[in-house]
């Protein structure tokens, strides 16, 4: 019932939104044939009282669909809310969509997945309009989502060690992607790192859910503040965290230890490895693809500009915090916001005494083939994929690159495990 109020909310929205975009295309229209009109003055002042009328009709009837849509809303609302009151809650645990590889095309996997990338396309709009699409973000314990209570925690891990090892997904997917693959890489569905390091090494796996489409920033306070809670109800002394993320959230990581250790956070002296997958420090060249067309539509005055400009501009902050790799909100802020979100990487510092590893992937077998070079792994080019560019480091930095690997493979391949496994055995 949640999940299906918060899909027909977002139907409404895009009613209203549509009849935005409709105004703005009959708008650009009148303003193209108002540029050659106002150049003949027997017609100029005629051709303005038409557009008069033609832009006060039009109102109306977009105003008359939205009122309608809106009152459809509420009927529909009240529907919803007698059904949910027959049915009662639905448990938290059985939210949770397995993770293992097999569960692919079910239909909960398949819910699961395109809530997942409603959030990232639009989730900080969800969140503005209080849908309840909205992931907002929790803490998985094995198959079920834990609050951050202590008796709760105690329950969920009844058997957790000294060690901790917590997965962040990347933009537009949710905790389910670290077992991608599984079966075809590991020869069980089951298997991913956190199944991995458990059994190699003793580490307790936790997987984070999160609103994609927020701003890395927001979404790195708030990992922050989950971890200063994990910490001190963790049902035993942990002594050490190491964390891992996956394109976006290899930036959220990064965020949540800039922001814990400016307001002293506890888990940030836990912290001994940080494992960046795949993560655009130095900005996706798509999003800054994207933000060029943007620009350029928008300059255009032609409703086939105009709306397609209006629609990019609608993707979520989120997304658009890839385009330099953004960490903190300063960095949008001032005259020159985009010159200052280019610096972000080297403006927020690498934790002293903790190891990092930066792992990047190229789409050809060979990573130094000019083709890999030039795409990367065809989201995330192997620059940007290395690491934040630093000036000094207090420990380590580990670079590596792999070869005929995909961008979404690196969360669950092989190579990469035993990259991983070498480095925690440290």
């Amino acid at each position: 019932m949640r999940r299906l109020r918060g899909l027909k909310q977002l139907v409404h929205d895009a009613v209203d939104a549509t009849t935005h975009l409709v105004k703005e295309g009959h708008d650009s229209t009148a303003r193209a044939v108002l540029r050659v009109t106002d150049r003949i003055a027997p017609i100029a002042g005629a051709a303005r009282d038409v557009d008069d009328v033609r832009r006060v009709s039009t109102d109306l009837v977009l105003a008359s669909v939205r009122i309608v849509n809106r009152a459809v809303e509420v009927v529909t609302n009240a529907g919803i809310g007698l059904a949910e009151r027959t049915a009662g809650a639905e448990p938290a645990a059985e939210r949770a969509v397995p993770m293992r590889s097999d569960a692919t095309g079910g239909a909960a996997w398949l819910t699961d997945a395109a809530v997942g990338l409603v959030n990232g396309v639009v989730g900080d709009q969800l969140v503005a309009r209080g849908n309840e699409l909205d992931l907002g973000m929790e803490l998985r314990v094995g198959d079920a989502y834990v609050p951050l209570e202590a008796e709760a925690l105690a329950a969920a891990l009844a058997n957790a060690s000294a060690k901790a090892a917590v997965f962040v997904h990347g933009l537009g997917t949710t905790e389910w992607s670290w077992c991608l693959l599984a079966d075809r890489y590991h020869g069980d569905p089951a298997v991913c790192f956190g199944t991995l390091l458990e059994r190699d090494l003793g580490y307790t796996p936790l997987f984070i859910r999160y609103n994609t489409g927020n701003k890395i920033a927001e979404s790195g306070r708030r990992l922050a503040d989950l971890l200063e809670t994990l910490t001190e109800h963790y049902p035993t002394p942990l002594e050490e965290l190491a964390l891992f993320g996956h394109s976006m959230g290899g930036l959220v990581v990064r965020s949540a230890c800039h922001h814990g250790s400016a307001v002293g956070h506890r888990w940030v002296g836990r912290v001994r490895r940080v494992f960046c997958l795949a993560s655009p420090h130095r900005g996706a060249p798509l999003e800054k693809f994207g933000h060029l067309l943007t620009r350029a539509l928008d300059a255009v005055d032609l409703p086939g500009t105009q709306i397609p400009a209006r629609i990019l501009e609608a993707r979520s902050a989120g997304i658009q915090d890839l385009r330099h790799g953004t960490l903190v909100d300063d960095d949008w802020l001032g005259p020159d916001a985009d010159a200052t979100a280019a610096e972000s990487g080297r403006s927020v510092p690498l934790l002293p005494g903790v190891r990092y590893h930066f792992f990047s992937a190229t789409v050809t077998q060979d990573p130094a083939h000019p083709l890999g070079f030039l795409v990367g792994d065809l989201l995330v080019r192997v620059p940007s994929g290395s690491g934040p560019e630093v000036t000094e480091s207090t420990f380590p930095i580990e670079t590596a690159c792999y070869g005929g690997v995909m961008h979404h493979e690196l969360q669950n391949h092989p190579q990469v495990y035993q990259q991983i496994r070498a480095c925690c055995s440290e």
